[in-house]
């Protein structure tokens, strides 16, 4: 575990260092994610795409997730279960 000085300075651990290949001087990256940090090492950013080329990209990804969608079986409607949806979730309270 590395500790921040209070010039909030952090020692980045040698073996991370070694295999990021992360030396004096190199400038990284801290992205904020959610409740943590992301650290991205020199030569590892991702370029940021424009609108279009991220459009494009959810649009694929939409097309293979309905095709996903369509091949999965269509569910069943519910037959005859001697039971109903309130008689599930009414049990145990009182009346």
């Amino acid at each position: 575990m590395a500790k921040v000085t209070s010039k909030l300075q952090v020692t980045v651990p040698k073996a991370i260092a070694e295999q990021f290949d992360i030396r004096p001087g190199s400038d990284i990256t801290w992205v904020p994610a959610g409740d943590s940090i992301r650290i991205v090492p020199p030569g590892r950013r991702r370029w940021r795409l424009s609108r279009e080329a991220r459009i494009e990209l959810f649009d694929e990804a939409s097309r293979r997730q309905h095709k996903r969608d369509a091949a999965r079986p269509s569910s069943k409607p519910p037959g005859d279960r001697a039971w109903t949806r309130d008689e599930l979730y009414g049990r145990g309270r009182a009346r």
